[in-house]
């Protein structure tokens, strides 16, 4: 029997292109389920960043013309590998759509012409399926980016032979981008108007290309469980909310891995004491110290340090962290190691912050990916009160490395976090602290709790770092969850 075959097509694959978690989940699953016996080829847009990447690009011989726009645009196809793994990844060459320096946008905005530009992407991928001859099973799209394959396969755009028995799988990573396009763009897609209805493409009066990918697709996932819920109410749903519901048993939540070659304490090249679940308490003393004298905060080992990395959005939940800071930096011996870029006002008012108690907040307001892993080590707790959060990569993080989540209970942070309370310390599961209901009140009670177990309960602080440190959130284990769903989704019948 064949191994089975799947296309992964996104718009970002680490480490070719990447702007956030979408990258590191097409960069790791492939190679995770490559590891479990399934055939994976990937697709991805040769941006100017790839063919700079330093990777061995490959030509196919492979070149073709696809009619958009009423007029033909010429594209190659390059081939390449990711690292350390037997995954081939084919790269759609077309400079006029792609040889930019930005993947969506530049300091004027988002480009103009991303419907062409993504359209051209999913039909010339369907066109490199065929040229290539690769016997897919399932077609794995990725966010809005690529929500025409599923319609097309649907549909058998093209007349492909190989679509007669390719299923297709959307993953939604975070629906509140959802390609959404002046009606007049619908010619680009190459679809007959009949498909613009409320029922498939079209979203008040506009084209939908996320509500394409749900509509049209075989099997609708997203990162995790509770977002697969959340995302079915009109709080979370932006919009789609019916469309969602009406997927039914066709919709679920699989939690993104963490790849532990990366984020491993016990192997981590950024600290300067590697650590592990055995003797944490000892190499997190060492790492909070350098930490402290690395961002000039008072060299003290009995205070608390919260870290914070995060992008500085409206998503991650600054409206309640930087007012509970304007209080905690006069009133709590408490310590705060911040990283983050992003919104210009935060970014303000955190400089500001810093500024006026220097030995209490540390803001860098920059990326540093050392600077990260020496946050996630250092810190004995790790905020994350997000509004919404599909997943979420830090929380796992910060279990691997013992620096204990406090958490606002949704999305992935409610499947992966187990609040500390009685029966979860008498069961072992307890494995940080989560709070309910979005507001600054909300986030200072269950800080003040998570204050309490560190100073004055420390065997159930060691409890609940140590149930976090020996928890497994793996590629594998998630890869596992997707091999499940690749079969379900061949099992059911057209």
């Amino acid at each position: 029997m064949n191994p089975l075959h799947v296309a992964s097509i996104s718009s970002e694959m680490v480490p070719l292109a990447k702007t956030g978690g979408l990258g590191d989940v097409c960069g790791a699953l492939p190679i995770a389920l490559d590891a479990l016996g399934c055939r994976c080829s990937c697709f991805l847009p040769a941006y100017r960043s790839v063919l700079k990447s330093g990777l061995v690009l490959e030509p196919t011989n492979h070149t073709f013309t696809i009619h958009i726009a009423d007029r033909y645009v010429a594209c190659r196809l390059l081939k390449t590998r990711l690292p350390n793994s037997q995954v081939d990844v084919y790269l759609i060459d077309q400079p006029q759509y792609f040889d930019r320096d930005g993947f969506y946008s530049d300091q004027s905005g988002e480009y103009r012409d991303n419907c062409e530009r993504f359209a051209f992407f999913c039909r010339a991928v369907i066109e490199a399926i065929d040229q290539l001859e690769l016997d897919i099973d399932i077609v794995h799209c990725h966010d809005w980016q690529t929500g025409l394959v599923p319609a097309y396969l649907r549909t058998r755009f093209g007349g492909y032979a190989w679509m007669d028995r390719a299923k297709s799988i959307l993953t939604i990573h975070n629906l509140a981008y959802q390609g959404r396009f002046w009606h007049l763009d619908m010619h680009l897609t190459g679809m007959d108007w009949q498909y613009f209805n409320w029922e498939q493409m079209e979203f008040h009066g506009e084209l939908n290309l996320m509500k394409t990918g749900i509509v049209f697709a075989d099997t609708v996932t997203t990162v995790s469980p509770t977002y697969a819920s959340e995302i079915t109410t009109p709080e979370h749903g932006c919009g789609l909310e019916t469309i969602l519901a009406g997927r039914g048993e066709h919709l679920l939540g699989i939690v993104n891995g963490v790849d532990y070659a990366h984020w491993n304490p016990s192997t981590d090249v950024h600290l300067p004491r590697q650590y592990s679940w055995q003797d944490w308490q000892a190499g997190k003393a060492e790492c909070k110290a350098a930490l402290q004298t690395e961002l000039n905060l008072p060299l003290q080992a009995g205070v608390p340090l919260i870290g914070i990395v995060s992008r500085l959005a409206d998503q991650k939940g600054w409206d309640l962290i930087i007012p509970l800071l304007l209080h905690w930096a006069h009133s709590h011996d408490v310590q705060w190691a911040i990283l983050g870029t992003g919104d210009p006002e935060l970014e303000a008012q955190l400089r500001n912050l810093a500024q006026h108690h220097p030995h209490r907040v540390s803001a860098s307001l920059e990326f540093s990916e050392g600077l990260a892993h020496r946050i996630e080590a250092a810190s004995d707790m790790f905020l994350m009160p997000s509004r919404y959060e599909p997943c979420g990569l830090n929380q796992l993080y910060s279990l691997k490395y013992g620096s204990v989540p406090v958490v606002h209970a949704t999305g992935g942070l409610n499947d992966t976090v187990v609040d500390t309370t009685d029966e979860t310390l008498a069961d072992g599961t307890a494995s940080g602290f989560c709070f309910a209901g979005y507001s600054v009140a909300n986030l200072e009670e269950t800080l003040h709790r998570a204050l309490d177990f560190y100073l004055h309960r420390r065997e159930h602080w060691a409890q609940i770092v140590n149930a976090g440190m020996r928890s497994d959130w793996s590629w594998n284990k998630s890869a596992q969850r997707y091999m499940e769903v690749f079969h379900q989704t061949l099992s059911v019948e057209a």
